[in-house]
């Protein structure tokens, strides 16, 4: 036996090594960055596995622990490759999507990934000695077995990645991956999947949720002629003036800003402080509480499945449904959450998404390295704009979620220098920078809602922030210097604008799970708060929260499916 340890000891030390090499070469060109390699432990642990196994199943030959690298190095590969293309991390339900792919690929591009693929595959399967029957079985059975407990005790795989593991990055599942290995999350993720289904089984009925959506959208007919919405996310959009403790050496809110909302401002109660901005999407789109129950973010689960979210009820009305993100496509399962959403056409910047067609272009990000308000919006305005030449007659859902004010709040000062000082009982430079972007963003808003109601009139418009950001120290900064005078779960409190058919208004403090309320009351012209409970209109109407679950739970059975 310890004859037997010595001959793999080498090999496996050579391959950890190979595939640490592999790893760093991979994040040199664009994936998983590989710092903490030598830290996933449970990825070290099944690819040792993995390697050893395959090592042992061959027959003697001189490139035997090469080959036995084989199979793991192009996992990984396989792995890297969908990110790379395709924006966002490999899940198991998307292997079955695969055949499809090689359906639509030109021949050529379909025998270059044959050759990189099948043939050191092929070559592998030649090497096993296939005389080690029982070794293969006996040695197989291990990996069949957590595959199996994955399959059928999910929640068993789950507690143990959370437990043992390294953190799971609510907001990426990039950087997840790079906190715990490609192996590991490939299989936490199938395993979410399958929680999610069986909590969410008794749920379950197609034929019925489609009908329920049938009936909201014959209900939102009565409204007559449909108007167009433009549904705006602001990343961290943080007023500095609900900071009732901070000194401005200057009006931090542009004249124009100011101008136009006067003091029509409204405010929005996130599910999420300083991040996690997929949550605030989920409630604003899908008009339920992001509650978390089935995973840490409700987009992970999404698989394109369609779910009764606004965009996918406007979509039954024969709108044109569509998302624009000006940020990269491989954060929070955002392309399978938007198309569960309903989301007909969805747009990254060209940047990160070459092989998809888009209008959006980064334009220039120097020093600051997120697409600036002002930009996206002109580009925006004019794919409004051609839409409407274009397409008179059809009604448009235009969903936008910015970037820029994103951490660390970073400014361009040739373009935007700084002209607000800050002070008060609490120093925080991010703050500082936070409210120098606003004074830009607050015009750019400006500048776009007005263009909006001068070529789109009779529509709606709402822009609300994501979250407020964490700042340097947090909740610490918000308390000492009295945002919302401290109310409860004061900076869980975010700007909501709604400009309806050009005017602007202002309504009692909701959620923003009751932004969807909002547009189906607007495109009833008032009809449906008749019948239906809306907290914007009268807090008394504001629903408990727990009121919402079996509503969550049909809505995340079907976007799962």
């Amino acid at each position: 036996m310890m004859q037997f340890s010595k001959n793999l000891l080498l090999p496996v030390a050579l391959f950890l090594s190979a595939i640490y090499g592999y790893a760093q070469l991979a994040a040199w060109n664009g994936a998983f960055h590989a710092d903490n390699f030598f830290q996933q432990w449970i990825e070290l642990g099944i690819i040792t596995y993995l390697y050893g196994f395959l090592f042992l199943i061959q027959r003697p030959h001189r490139w035997r622990p090469v080959v036995a690298a084989v199979p793991v190095i192009l996992a990984y590969l396989a792995q890297d490759l969908y990110f790379h293309f395709y924006g966002r991390v490999l899940r198991i339900i998307e292997v079955m999507e695969l055949p499809e792919l090689f359906a639509v690929l030109p021949l050529t591009y379909d025998f270059l990934l044959a050759s990189v693929f099948m043939v050191p595959l092929i070559f592998y399967l030649y090497k096993i000695d296939y005389r080690k029957a029982r070794l293969i079985i006996l040695g197989a059975l291990p990996i069949f077995t957590v595959v199996l407990l994955v399959e059928t005790t999910p929640r068993a795989y789950t507690y143990f990645v959370e437990s043992a593991g390294n953190e799971i990055i609510k907001y990426s599942d990039g950087k997840s991956v790079e906190s715990n290995g490609r192996f590991t999350m490939l299989l936490y993720r199938e395993a979410q999947r399958i929680e999610a289904l069986a909590d969410t089984a008794p749920y379950r009925n197609r034929v019925a949720y489609d009908r329920e959506g049938d009936t909201l959208a014959a209900e939102l007919k009565t409204g007559g002629t449909p108007r167009n919405v433009h549904l705006i996310v602001l990343e961290s959009f943080l007023d500095p003036t609900l900071f009732k403790g901070a000194i401005f050496s200057r009006d931090p809110v542009h004249p124009e800003f100011r101008k136009l909302f006067g003091d029509q401002l409204g405010l929005s109660i996130s599910p999420v402080f300083g991040g996690a901005t997929a949550q605030a999407e989920f409630e604003v789109l899908c008009g339920v509480p992001a509650f978390e129950k089935l995973t840490s973010v409700e987009f992970n689960l999404f698989t394109g499945s369609q779910a009764n979210c606004t965009p996918g009820i406007l979509g039954r009305l024969g709108y044109r449904t569509v998302a624009t993100n000006a940020y990269k496509p491989n954060f929070f399962n955002v392309q399978p959450a938007y198309k569960g959403i309903g989301f007909q056409e969805i747009y990254f910047p060209q940047e990160f998404s070459a092989s998809n067609p888009t209008y959006l272009k980064t334009v220039d990000v120097s020093n600051e390295d997120f697409l600036f308000d002002g930009d996206l919006f002109d580009q925006n305005l004019d794919f409004v704009v051609k839409h409407i030449q274009e397409h008179p007659d059809q009604p448009l859902m235009n969903y936008i979620m910015t970037i820029y004010g994103h951490t660390p709040h970073m400014l361009n000062e040739e373009k935007r220098p700084p002209l607000v000082q800050v002070s008060g009982a609490r120093e925080d430079r991010h703050l500082l920078m936070a409210t120098n972007q606003f004074y830009y963003r607050s015009q750019a808003i400006a500048q776009f809602v007005n263009k909006l109601r001068t070529v789109d009139p009779q529509s709606l418009i709402i822009l609300v922030s994501d979250h407020v950001p964490p700042l340097v120290y947090g909740p610490i900064t918000y308390r000492e210097l009295d945002y919302m005078d401290n109310v409860e779960n004061s900076y869980y409190h975010n700007r909501l604008m709604i400009i309806e058919n050009g005017v602007p208004r202002k309504y009692a403090t909701v959620h923003h799970y009751n932004i969807p309320q909002i547009v189906f009351n607007y495109l009833t012209k008032g009809g449906y708060c008749k019948t239906e409970h809306c907290a914007h209109l009268d807090t008394r109407y504001a629903r408990d929260k727990s009121q919402y679950l079996p509503q969550y739970y049909r809505l995340m059975a079907h976007a799962s499916q």
